[in-house]
């Protein structure tokens, strides 16, 4: 950081005008989040998604409301879901600092247009101050703390490196605010995530009714002789063709014997008759993830693979039937264990049962086991909360079963987002 003084005047993004930081200090390298850039469906902006403004204020808000609750000034966010959550911004690299009166968002040269020209917009990011930079994102950020009176600032320990870490605390010590305090948070902005809002749900609601459509037709992808790497790039297309920005994870295509890895990579093995394949696809709508899993027999299934599937069934309607708010996420887990366990088949279910849904493919809240070291608090299922289940049943040298659908939390119980038929499919 340079050794001159430095001040920042504050003028909203609606101002039009940009704020332009030059390196100083050298900062780590790779110093700012990096991703894939998503492109959002649903408008001719790229790089922004679609939230309204007023879900916008509410979302800060909240996130502030826990800055109080810490004793915390401002909020250092590197997480790139987190800077999409909070100001719609769907590209590769930001930087995002919350404070209680400031909201100050710093990107480069790459996505400044596309920022400004959603000033005046439906989904502007509201009191959004604008900050670009030459160089380094770093000692951008670094500028930017310094030149506010913050003595506790907030930082996503789960997603700053320790170099960086190091970095800026340094860096902060030299350039004149050696009372600024790095604090280590945890969850502030995946909890506020937690729930869904309107327009999210909106949005989850008319991705799954497009996964389903996929879903609908996808038996026909499954050819004999076809390997699994063929289907799972058929798959990927119709994702595409049905309006989704991209898959929401690597497809997966789980032939005969392979159908017992849960994860397992499509590969070159040929899909052969009396094979039970292993479907689960996904897709990012408007930058929210919906994920389904089907399993299928290719000619017609064996006395044990539909008693397998049978129970996979059954384990899938009991844990769906459970959910409700109030409801334990571990008591939703145990319905499907219970059942799986019934029928001989406890130890072929080592996984979660769900997930939850949203920027992420995989967030909270977690319908699983308890885990004495990991699991306090927040048990309960609420409202508004969008999430998997997705019981399954693996037997090495066999193959494997699995079910999912997405569901959401009502007032009345719960919703099921997905539409696919859950009966066993014979090709």
């Amino acid at each position: 950081m340079p050794s001159t003084s430095f001040s920042l005047a504050t003028t909203p993004l609606r101002s039009g005008k940009l704020y332009r930081y030059n390196q100083g200090r050298t900062p780590p390298r790779a110093s700012w989040p990096c991703r894939r850039s998503r492109r959002s469906s649903g408008g001719s902006t790229p790089s922004m998604s679609h939230a309204p403004s007023a879900s916008l204020s509410r979302r800060h808000r909240t996130v502030r409301d826990a800055l109080t609750t810490r004793a915390l000034d401002a909020l250092v966010i590197t997480a790139p879901s987190n800077v999409l959550y909070l100001t719609n911004f769907t590209g590769s690299s930001a930087i995002l600092v919350l404070a209680a009166g400031s909201l100050c968002f710093i990107t480069d040269f790459r996505y400044v247009t596309a920022v400004s020209d959603m000033a005046g917009t439906a989904h502007q990011c509201p009191d959004l101050e604008l900050v670009t930079v030459d160089g380094s994102y770093d000692a951008t950020l670094a500028r930017v703390l310094a030149a506010h009176p913050w003595k506790r600032i907030g930082f996503e320990a789960a997603h700053l490196t320790v170099a960086r870490h190091h970095w800026l605390a340094a860096t902060l010590a030299a350039g004149g605010s050696p009372a600024a305090e790095l604090v280590a948070t945890d969850g502030l902005v995946e909890r506020a995530r937690v729930r869904k809002d309107d327009h999210e749900i909106a949005t989850l609601r008319e991705a799954a009714r497009r996964l389903s459509h996929v879903a609908a037709g996808i038996g026909a992808l499954v050819r004999r002789g076809a390997t699994e790497r063929d289907v799972a790039l058929e798959i990927d297309v119709r994702v595409r063709r049905a309006g989704f920005e991209r898959s929401a994870f690597e497809t997966i295509v789980a032939s005969g014997p392979n159908g017992a890895l849960p994860h397992a990579a499509p590969g070159g093995r040929a899909i052969t008759e009396g094979d039970l394949v292993v479907l689960d696809f996904g897709g990012v709508y408007d930058s929210y993830c919906v994920d389904l899993t089907r399993t299928v027999s290719v000619g017609p299934a064996s006395t044990r693979a539909r008693e397998v599937y049978a129970a996979v069934r059954e384990a899938r309607a009991r844990a769906v039937a459970s959910v409700a708010p109030g409801r334990s996420r571990f008591e939703i887990d145990a319905a499907a264990r219970e059942v799986l366990a019934g029928h001989g088949l406890g130890e072929a279910f080592g996984h979660g049962t769900g997930h939850g849904l949203g920027i992420d493919v995989h967030e909270d809240p977690r319908i699983t086991r308890r885990r004495p070291d990991v699991d306090a608090g927040d048990e309960e299922v609420a409202t508004g909360m969008v999430f998997t289940i997705e019981p399954g049943a693996y037997l090495p040298g066999w193959g494997g079963v699995r079910i999912e659908d997405d569901v959401l939390v009502t007032d009345e119980g719960v919703e099921v987002l997905t539409d696919v038929t859950t009966e066993l499919i014979e090709i």
